[in-house]
């Protein structure tokens, strides 16, 4: 985790240009999309891998109350200048710095692959979740496209190209069953887990216009080809 530390320490004053431009602002609108249908509105919101907070000032525009955490200074630096009236920690997942039951909600949108502890975490989430709370983590798929990415990722390492998420960080690509039954083991119910953005960001100009007319058909008909898998839980009521 060090190591991805250091890199978001040293993008972050860049971070957010990846999001400015029109596809940007589509992909990440849609990840967010799909995390916002599975979250309570209103609620009180823990953002785990909160980057430099857009996610926290979607939730807080919406209605809500938000915090956010990140293993990155420089990240958490952003957060609080984006949404100085919010919270933002820096800290890893397996530890959070919260008492039990604080949240109604919880949201983590392309942090988890890079967790190494996953079960630690989504047992740090039930704990700081209040009965009837929910969860959605949106984090990399495991597809027949993603799985060429950590080679291209570690030569864009060795090239010392310095973009948002490139390097060898030995992140985890999930299958649907795979996160499923993670949100099992950690006592959620009500789990649901499906596939979205197969408009990727990193694609060329036509490709990405191509890809995002035919992502509602991709999403809803051929799913395992998606670069982004979702899954939601519940904390029971009891």
């Amino acid at each position: 985790m060090k190591k991805v530390q250091q890199h978001y320490d040293e993008i972050a004053d860049i971070y957010d240009d990846r999001y400015d431009g029109n596809r940007g602002k589509y992909y990440h609108g849609h990840i967010s999309d799909h995390v916002m249908g599975v979250l309570p509105r209103g609620g009180f919101l823990l953002d785990i891998g909160c980057g430099t907070g857009l996610f926290v000032q979607r939730y807080v525009e919406e209605g809500g109350r938000a915090v956010g955490l990140d293993i990155s200074p420089g990240m958490v630096r952003h957060g609080r200048q984006r949404c100085p009236a919010s919270g933002f920690f820096v800290g890893t997942a397996d530890v959070l710095p919260f008492k039990d039951a604080t949240f109604d909600a919880l949201a983590s949108l392309l942090a988890f692959s890079y967790v190494p502890d996953p079960e630690a975490m989504l047992r740090e989430c039930y704990r700081i979740l209040k009965p009837g709370g929910r969860i959605a983590v949106c984090t990399l798929s495991r597809t027949v496209f993603t799985s060429i990415v950590p080679i291209a990722y570690q030569v864009g390492e060795k090239v010392g190209l310095k973009k948002v998420g490139v390097g060898d960080f030995g992140e985890h690509y999930y299958t649907n069953s795979e996160i499923a039954r993670l949100f099992c083991k950690a006592g959620f119910e009500d789990v649901a887990v499906s596939r979205c953005s197969f408009a990727h960001l990193n694609l060329a100009d036509p490709v990405f216009y191509l890809a995002r007319k035919v992502e509602p058909f991709i999403e809803e008909n051929l799913p395992y080809l998606a670069y982004n898998v979702c899954a939601g839980g519940k904390k029971p009521e009891g």
